[in-house]
């Protein structure tokens, strides 16, 4: 026990004195190679300390916009993703011409999508994540990155699309049908290209015919029909039809 114990302290020991590097005479590339060992050796705390120690004593130099970049990944990597958003927005924002800038605003969208909650909850970061994809397609339109930026909107959106679709539910069973329709239209007028918005517009004319708005329900029929021909709910909206123009 006690072996293992002096083990136990001589490790620690040893690796106290291997992280502890005298940076003071290093020029600003050296201190670049050495703060970026440190990353790709796993060593995210450390690197997050070298890459702010850079950016403090080279500012303006050729290797800031590679500090700043890797600073913003170290906290990536740590799961720090406020943080990171932030670095990585710093970047694009204080040296729109570096090279890494592209980089920068996928990995400041790719943050906010790690902070997109369940649907139930606030949705602020799945908006921000939708904001930042949508300016990545915009500013990047040729990079190869960008049908996984379409791909994770369109996921996002769904995740938004759900939350209207449910809230409209609840007031559905709650009977309180003119909320539920406002948040139906959400759903099949913001959010028309999310797999929630057929179901959307079906329930919405199914509430419609509820409260007897007979004409509007009609035009949501047709509507419907033009739209998603191919739907599980067109025989259901075909009778539907049938009955609301028999009735006049």
């Amino acid at each position: 026990m006690k072996k293992l114990l002096a083990l136990v302290i001589l490790s620690v020991a040893l690796w106290g004195c291997a992280s502890t590097v005298n940076t003071t005479n290093m020029n600003a590339d050296e201190h670049l190679n050495y703060a970026m060992k440190l990353f790709n050796d796993g060593d995210y705390v450390e690197s997050i300390n070298e890459f702010q120690a850079i950016l403090l004593q080279f500012p303006g130099s050729a290797v800031t916009d590679q500090a700043q970049y890797y600073l913003a990944e170290s906290h990536f990597k740590r799961g720090e993703y406020i943080l990171a958003a932030y670095e990585y927005s710093r970047l694009i924002k204080d040296i729109p011409a570096s090279k890494l800038v592209p980089q920068a605003q996928f990995q400041l969208a790719e943050s906010y999508y790690k902070l997109s909650p369940d649907f139930q909850l606030d949705q602020r970061y799945t908006n921000k994540s939708v904001e930042e994809f949508q300016a990545f397609i915009d500013f990047f339109p040729t990079d190869p990155r960008v049908p996984e930026a379409e791909k994770k909107i369109k996921e996002l959106n769904d995740k938004l699309a759900e939350k209207e679709f449910h809230t409209a539910e609840i007031y559905e069973k709650m009977e309180y049908y003119e909320a539920a329709i406002y948040y139906y239209n959400i759903v099949t007028d913001t959010y028309h290209d999310s797999k929630y918005a057929p179901s959307a517009q079906y329930n919405k004319i199914r509430t419609l015919v509820q409260i007897k708005e007979n004409k509007t329900a009609l035009k949501e029929i047709a509507s419907f029909l033009q739209r998603y021909p191919s739907d599980g709910n067109v025989t259901a909206v075909k009778k539907l039809q049938e009955t609301l123009n028999k009735n006049g």
